[in-house]
């Protein structure tokens, strides 16, 4: 693949054979960022689990201390008392019929479901448009809960849903390049530390095996997997 001279210069800047702390590699992302506009900071973070068996799947949420710097646009399913209390919570659209027929219709401009149990039944038959998408709400993310007042707070707030993929990689953003390195690293203890509380029984051997952090259009710099580097 033919890299551009930013890209070389950034990457002549990162030891590809180390292992940085948090605090250094951070400070490094943001000297190697140099795009023109404010770039997504991505954390890829290669597990040793075989997702394949249920017991490994590692799968859940994290309320970043200080966001991801993203617009997230909520939509929440629900009916009754519950429509104005979402709105009122920050969602962008709420309601059930008519979100069911513009859903069907073709229209996905939402980021997030959350939707509440009682109308599950009506939901479920967008399996095949929000399922393929990975915007179906489920209980383990906590996108099904009869509180969707707090479950459209904690979203606004920073809330992330991640999942282990079929290659045992957890791939996800965690904040924004203008962030303080400060914010950075918060953010990155925070998903780190809830994936180790996440270690399966029957994981065997290394559980972190790589972790790796980059901006959208920068090279990957390597972090300490040592757990306890990334305790408060």
């Amino acid at each position: 693949m033919k890299r551009s001279k930013r890209y070389k210069e950034a990457i002549s800047k990162i030891d590809r054979s180390t292992q940085y702390g948090v605090e250094d590699a951070v400070k490094i992302l943001k000297q190697v960022s140099t795009a023109k506009f404010d770039e997504t900071i991505e954390i890829a973070m290669r597990l040793g689990v075989d997702p394949r068996h249920a017991d490994q799947m590692v799968r859940g949420t994290v309320a970043l201390p200080h966001g991801t710097g993203k617009t997230v646009r909520v939509l929440v399913m629900t009916k009754g008392d519950n429509v104005e209390a979402a709105l009122n919570a920050g969602a962008d659209y709420a309601g059930l019929d008519e979100y069911v027929e513009k859903i069907n219709g073709g229209w996905l401009d939402f980021d997030v479901v959350v939707a509440s149990p009682d109308v599950m039944s009506v939901v479920g038959r967008l399996g095949k448009i929000l399922g393929t998408r990975g915007l179906m709400p489920n209980p383990k993310s906590g996108t099904v809960t009869p509180d969707v007042t707090n479950a459209v707070k904690e979203i606004k707030a920073g809330k992330i849903d991640f999942r282990v993929d079929k290659t045992g990689i957890i791939h996800t953003g965690i904040g924004k390049v203008s962030f303080d390195e400060t914010k950075i690293v918060d953010n990155i203890r925070a998903l780190v530390n809830t994936v180790v509380k996440l270690k399966p029984a029957s994981a065997k051997g290394t559980y972190l095996k790589s972790i790796s952090l980059s901006s959208t259009m920068g090279p990957g710099i390597f972090l300490d997997t040592n757990s306890s580097s990334y305790s408060n």
